[in-house]
């Protein structure tokens, strides 16, 4: 997870130095790339968090 966010910021900072076209797609890629990544992430822990809801439905465990 941090290797992303490390790139990201390394990648900003390149461009903020040199604000070439060559960069500034550079950092365009890497932050679809990042998004992209949390993105999964996010709809991964969902799906997880749907499925923990279901099994605890069909045991009437509707505390937990």
């Amino acid at each position: 997870m941090f290797r992303f966010l490390d790139q990201r910021k390394e990648v900003k900072m390149q461009w903020l130095w040199d604000t070439r076209q060559i960069n500034v797609d550079n950092l365009n890629y890497v932050r679809s790339e990042v998004s992209r990544h949390f993105r999964n992430k996010a709809k991964e822990y969902l799906i997880a968090k749907i499925e923990e809801l279901e099994s605890n439905s069909k045991i009437n465990n509707l505390r937990d």
